[in-house]
């Protein structure tokens, strides 16, 4: 494996990786191919981040779920007729493996995707459902990657990579040109960072169009390795990383991303996952969209204020939509307990079960809901005569949820030894 040592002076330039005409082509390449997905605005957003205005790119509804289809299409579609016969072979943590799959269905080429096993039953089963034969292969992306390389020697296959390769940065770059056709004034665009492909593509077909317009990327605290890269003028690999947004664990960026980021990327900055939980939920309830935690990375920078955008104008890349409903559902737990909204609570009790009847009057008096009750082991600190329970309530904030457990300490028989609205980050606020 290469320990990506490239520097300042030894990558590419810029201009030699991918232009904006090469975008251009893209766009007419891919013109019936892609859905022109919207720019949906977010009134709740914008007011919490203090901009004018926030768009909201939503590639969570483009075909397979996220921009992947893009660039994977645009590469497949200059393929030689002999590359075709032979067929392809991609690694992906699942985003780019659908995108390669049902660009392969048009374009009636055989693929083959190698994924590592953190990748979501959901993208694997997607991706099969294109048509693709997917091999589950490595703990991390990088085993994936390395195996796949292995299978396109050994078998004569054609390597389509997710990100450092430019008919793909060009086809992700036509959702900087959807951006510029739907929000001329825009001032900043927030993109999320995995291995670099999308905002390399989105920063090219921005700054030719407006050199003043803001392009920041977004990477979760566990896989930020793009603003090292950038600081130290040379490709920097991340040992390990750990982020429930698989869709950007990337460990590093690659030569001719790094060699667009560093030219045409304007500031990366980093949120942890409690930030990506958040944007999550605050899509779910209030945009009405459904985001993987990848695609929810900038609204993320934007909720938490990683970014400065006051006053400005903003467009927010919602890049992905792939998540269980399982995964999604605890995703959204996590934020509404991070808003206070939800609280859990541990609770003694003196008479139980009888005494359940009280603690749910009382909840429902105080407006508040009991979403979930259960008996919880007993540890050392329990008082051995009384029953420890764990409670979840749901509310409209921390201070209804507050009220609510006092209501319950209010009563006999029941304690509350601890809760969890100490650790929320804020409020959801009530605008639409």
């Amino acid at each position: 494996m290469s320990d990506g040592r490239v520097t300042g002076e030894s990558a590419p330039p810029a201009s030699d990786v991918v232009t904006a005409d090469d975008v251009a082509d893209a766009h007419e390449r891919l013109d019936g191919v892609v859905h022109r997905t919207p720019l949906d605005s977010s009134r709740t957003i914008a007011d919490r981040c203090g901009a004018e205005r926030v768009g909201l790119k939503l590639e969570n509804v483009q075909r397979t779920g996220s921009f992947k289809i893009r660039g994977a299409y645009n590469a497949m579609a200059q393929l030689p007729e002999s590359a075709r016969e032979r067929g392809v072979v991609a690694s992906s943590a699942g985003n780019h493996a659908q995108g390669v799959a049902l660009a392969g269905d048009l374009l009636d080429i055989d693929t083959t995707i190698v994924v590592p096993e953190i990748t979501p039953a959901v993208k694997i089963d997607a991706t099969r459902g294109y048509g693709a034969d997917v091999v589950v292969e490595g703990d991390l992306y990088e085993e994936s990657y390395e195996h796949a390389l292995r299978l396109a020697e050994d078998e004569g296959l054609e390597f389509v990579h997710p990100f450092d390769d430019a008919a793909v940065i060009a086809g992700q770059g036509t959702v900087g040109r959807e951006i510029a056709a739907d929000a001329p004034d825009v001032d900043t665009v927030l993109v999320s960072i995995g291995g670099g492909g999308l905002i390399s593509g989105i920063a090219t077909a921005l700054k030719a169009r407006d050199p003043d317009v803001r392009v920041v990327g977004v990477q979760p605290e566990g896989a930020a390795h793009a603003k090292p890269s950038l600081e130290a003028d040379e490709i920097r690999m991340l040992s390990a990383v750990d982020t429930v947004a698989e869709g950007i664990a990337d460990a590093r960026l690659l030569e001719r991303t790094f060699a667009v980021v560093r030219d045409r990327v304007d500031d990366v900055v980093s949120v942890d996952d409690t930030d990506l939980a958040v944007a999550t939920t605050v899509l779910a309830e209030r945009a009405k969209t459904v985001a993987e935690p990848a695609g929810a990375a900038p609204v993320a920078a934007l909720l938490s204020g990683a970014v400065d955008v006051a006053g400005e104008r903003v467009a927010a890349v919602v890049s992905g939509g792939n998540v269980g409903l399982a995964e999604h559902a605890e995703l959204t737990r996590v934020g509404m307990q991070a808003l206070g909204r939800a609280v859990e609570a541990r609770l003694e009790l003196d008479d139980w079960p009888a005494i359940l009847g009280d603690v749910s009057e009382a909840v429902a008096a105080s407006g508040a809901e009991l979403d979930s009750v259960e008996r919880a082991p007993r540890t050392a600190s329990d008082a051995p005569n009384r029953v420890p329970v764990e409670v979840r309530l749901d509310g409209s904030g921390p201070d209804h949820l507050a009220d609510a457990l006092d209501s319950l300490s209010a009563l006999d028989g029941v304690d509350v030894v601890s809760h969890s609205l100490d650790r929320c980050v804020g409020e959801s606020g009530d605008s639409a």
